[in-house]
């Protein structure tokens, strides 16, 4: 195998099916998640890390390592979030430096209203379309994906 050539025919293959799927699942997600509580999957991601979190908090650096993404971005979705009431800082004793974010009663209300539907979508759009030895294959190969990638 060629690392440096164009993509085989079966590679590219599952390189199209891959991004097409994974950006129509988004889609659906996105659909979903901004009709019935006004978020975004970004939104949704860092209220499901906080809600999941030890007493629903993790500090900043935490949470952007987690959510993937930069401590920038995190901050400007925060401010976003703080303002809907959905969270809010607070500093972190013994750690001036560090700051907390955490889950508020509104948006741990907000996440029940829409994981409902989330769940469904992501039923409906891939979970039913893939047999069980599918979903075990798609499981472990996108993990291992992912550990290399978080490895790097």
């Amino acid at each position: 195998m060629d690392d440096d050539g164009p993509l085989g025919p079966r590679e590219l293959r599952a390189w199209l099916a891959f991004l097409e799927a994974a950006h129509l699942v988004e889609h659906e997600v996105q659909r979903q998640l901004k009709r019935d509580g006004g978020l975004s999957h970004a939104d949704f991601e860092v209220l499901l890390k906080l809600r999941t979190a030890d007493g629903r908090r993790l500090r900043m650096s935490d949470l952007a390592r987690q959510a993937m993404i930069s401590k920038s971005r995190l901050s400007y979705q925060i401010t976003q979030l703080e303002r809907a009431g959905l969270v809010r800082r607070t500093a972190c004793d013994g750690d001036r430096r560090s700051v907390w974010a955490e889950l508020t009663g509104a948006g741990a209300e907000a996440l029940a209203r829409v994981r409902p539907g989330h769940r469904r979508v992501v039923r409906d759009n891939l979970i039913t379309q893939l047999s069980p030895e599918e979903l075990d294959t798609l499981g472990d190969a996108l993990g291992r994906v992912a550990e290399r990638l978080r490895d790097a």
